[in-house]
């Protein structure tokens, strides 16, 4: 690819190669609308990537900008919190489209590129027969940043049915093609959330079921709403569209949209115990809720912790816990409220929780220096 290629050009923000080889110095470009948060935030220089073949081709002709300038890929903005001033040359995967790879009468090879909307995928794969996501549906974001957080919901996570993921490696400039053990997958957790801005996640290969009737719906409260839907069409057992219906009806009712509430999903991680602590803890809170895991540990709702320390709604405005669901923080000042606000709120809950339980809480949302850097103080970087 030589310096001909184009880059998306359809936002004044967005820039494209030119012959000087030079970023322009003198532009702030807003990205209060790319967080979901929908925090204040300027950056350097934004580019937006509707190919693979433009990285190659960004990477070789400003290489000498880009030694002197970080980079930071930015996704759909799901999951992360911007600083007030971003200086850094921002990359934004928008790559798009849905190949089938592979059919067979019980599974579907299929490769989705990193700018296509998550749970518009989940649809997607459910009106064609494809299931294993099902469970994924709602979560909001775009596909490329899925592996990042390793994205999990009512029993099931990426990795389940994840093939590889084809990712650039920014510091040698290559290509790579890494397989769900080559990404290191942990709860909430991966290879690139580890490395940030080492990455640019391009697509995302899955192998997908075909068996309608094979369904995990026993979490929560899905199995009863997924089977009255099956009931309504006058089936015995619930299909996994049921599931994914089922699924779309609890998060619409209990999670703000953030397009009416800015939010960056679930703030808070569901901390995870030592099984001692929390039978110690079940004997004072019968009522707390927690998951067994391995090596004797338990997963306990960080939403229900919070609700039970009087945070429901609560917080220092203007942001906020969300008053149907404790584990979402709210901005109720768009585009006005900044990073600053958010670690003002996070402390706080946090520190009332663990005076409360002796709990301490993880955000989950990616904490973004002005440098682009990311930070991993469980408060503030």
């Amino acid at each position: 690819m030589t310096s001909t290629a184009r880059f998306d050009t359809s936002a004044p923000s967005t820039m494209g190669i030119d012959s000087s080889k030079r970023l322009p110095s003198d532009v702030s470009v807003d990205l209060s609308h790319s967080n979901t948060m929908a925090l204040a935030c300027a950056a350097d220089s934004v580019v937006a990537l509707t190919d693979e073949s433009q990285l190659d081709a960004f990477m070789a002709s400003y290489a000498d900008i880009i030694n002197q300038k970080p980079l930071f890929v930015l996704s759909g903005g799901s999951n992360v919190l911007l600083p007030a001033q971003l200086d850094a040359i921002v990359l934004q995967p928008k790559m798009r489209g849905i190949t089938l790879v592979a059919q067979t009468d019980e599974y579907v090879d299929i490769e989705v590129m990193a700018g296509e909307n998550w749970h518009d995928l989940v649809v997607h794969t459910v009106n064609q027969g494809w299931y294993g996501i099902e469970n994924l549906a709602l979560i909001p974001g775009l596909t490329g940043a899925a592996p990042v957080q390793n994205i999990g919901a009512y029993g099931v996570q990426l990795e389940d049915c994840m093939q590889y993921v084809r990712a650039y490696h920014l510091p040698t400039k290559t290509w790579h093609q890494l397989s769900t053990t080559d990404c290191e997958f942990g709860y909430r957790d991966s290879i690139f959330k580890r490395a940030p801005n080492t990455w640019l996640i391009s697509c995302v290969g899955f192998r997908l079921h075909t068996d309608i009737n094979k369904v995990l719906a026993s979490y929560g409260d899905v199995q009863t709403v997924a089977q009255r839907y099956a009931e309504q069409q006058g089936r015995t057992q619930a299909t996994p569209a049921d599931v994914m219906q089922a699924i779309i009806d609890i998060r619409q009712q209990k999670l703000p949209d953030p397009k009416h509430l800015p939010n960056c999903g679930s703030f808070f991680q569901n901390p995870i115990i030592p099984l001692e602590q929390f039978t110690q803890l079940q004997t004072t809170y019968p009522a707390i809720v927690g998951y067994p895991m391995p090596d004797n540990m338990v997963k306990v709702a960080a939403g229900w912790l919070i609700e039970q320390s009087g945070l429901k709604g609560g917080g220092i405005a203007p942001i906020v816990t969300h008053q149907h669901q404790a584990l979402v923080l709210t901005n109720h000042t768009p585009y006005q409220a900044t990073q600053d606000d958010v670690a003002t709120s996070q402390k706080y809950i946090a520190m009332v929780v663990f005076e409360k339980f002796a709990i301490q809480l993880s955000r989950e949302p990616v904490w973004v220096n002005t440098d682009g850097s990311v930070g991993y103080d469980e408060y503030v970087a």
